[in-house]
């Protein structure tokens, strides 16, 4: 190991312990969240909709607190819908999970499209080919799952979940490792 690990504050060794045991942690969810995707699916749609109540309410405070202002029709409108958007996922979680998974392929469909028209647009800089395969791996992972839809719907998200807390996971504890290795000031 680098020898000014020793020489670092306590400080700065208990984060990176924190951050290491975080990541671990992050990435033993990540493999639950795939080894179960239809609970984590149903687990992210609970949180969604418990989201969408809490801005629904926090929108109808603002609204009828600002009730003189102009505006507050639609202010009060979209509170409305923001709760009973989270109402209907709580209630109907099963719909919630497919709606969701629906509105999940199609946005990255639409982002695949907009991410590789920007890479053509950027084309000349030397990190445009970054861009395409980000755009690519979005629009047939969109595809994917909108060609798969329904049958896909209790576990999609899940998986997905599960992929990004896994990498979430890695990546903190690489960070981790990489200030250790770095002198201090």
């Amino acid at each position: 190991m680098n020898a000014n690990v020793s020489n670092q504050p306590t400080e700065l060794k208990s984060s990176v312990s924190s951050s290491i045991i975080i990541g671990v942690l992050l990435i033993l969810a990540g493999v639950a969240a795939i080894a179960f995707p239809s609970f984590s699916t149903l687990t992210a749609e609970i949180w969604i909709a418990w989201i969408l109540i809490f801005s629904g309410v926090s929108k109808l405070v603002y609204a009828i607190q600002s009730r003189a202002e102009t505006g507050f029709v639609w202010k009060l409108l979209l509170s409305l819908l923001y709760i009973s958007t989270g109402v209907f996922l709580l209630a109907n979680p099963l719909q919630g999970v497919l709606t969701l998974t629906l509105t999940l392929g199609i946005f990255l469909l639409i982002e695949g499209i907009f991410e590789i028209a920007f890479a053509f647009q950027v084309r000349p800089q030397s990190s445009w080919v970054w861009l395409l395969g980000n755009g690519v791996t979005t629009l047939l992972l969109g595809g994917l799952i909108w060609a798969e839809w329904p049958l896909n719907g209790a576990f999609a998200i899940g998986v997905l979940v599960g992929i990004s807390l896994l990498f979430s996971g890695f990546s903190r504890i690489a960070l981790a490792l990489a200030s250790r290795s770095t002198p201090t000031a």
